[in-house]
């Protein structure tokens, strides 16, 4: 069996604030943008990839681990992973100076899921995306959102930079920023499935 690579971008249009503090990049835009790319990208090196939100407006936590479990049960939980792609925010209001690349994982997760979470820092960290804060000896934070805690396969989301720090937003709208972000998850995928 193939394994399946279900793909979920963060938010949606109607999620209140998720964007740069002078409106230039929009979370939920630029998620889907890149989960779009990750799709073709991952299927282009012959991989079984699959968007579960494909819709603007915001679907909740629990739709969509309705669909990504859903394909759990169809295809088996030992066939399927979830990347879940965010950007993160220092806070509400106003430019900030935390930068960095993060990915976390649920107080539940499984040695796959940190198995995962590992090999995506790696390849962000080879491609000069350091996280911003102290770094687990890890390689991955622990938090509890409901995508990666509820999920029945292995589970990660991935923060992609600060949409509240000027420099990364200038690297997140850039073609170049966005084609690297991509390149991450591409090739921390690969690596986690021994391609």
């Amino acid at each position: 069996m193939t394994m399946k690579i279900l793909i979920d971008p963060g938010h949606g249009s109607n999620t209140p604030g998720k964007r740069s503090p002078d409106g230039k990049l929009r979370e939920y835009a630029w998620a889907r943008e890149i989960a779009k790319r990750l799709e073709i990208a991952l299927k282009a090196k012959g991989l079984d990839a699959e968007r579960i939100v494909t819709e603007e407006t915001d679907i909740s936590i629990n739709e969509r681990v309705r669909r990504a479990n859903a394909i759990c049960n169809k295809v088996g939980t030992s066939n399927v992973l979830l990347v879940s792609v965010h950007i993160n925010a220092a806070s509400n209001s106003g430019w900030k100076n935390a930068r960095g690349w993060s990915v976390w994982v649920a107080p539940n997760a499984s040695s796959n899921s940190k198995r995962l979470a590992k090999c995506l820092y790696e390849e962000a960290e080879k491609a000069g995306f350091r996280g911003n804060r102290c770094v687990p000896a890890t390689k991955y934070w622990i938090g509890n959102s409901g995508i990666v805690r509820d999920t029945k396969c292995p589970a990660v989301l991935t923060e992609n930079l600060f949409q509240d720090n000027k420099e990364d937003v200038d690297v997140l709208m850039s073609e170049d920023g966005k084609q690297a972000m991509v390149d991450i998850h591409v090739k921390g995928i690969m690596s986690y499935l021994g391609k």
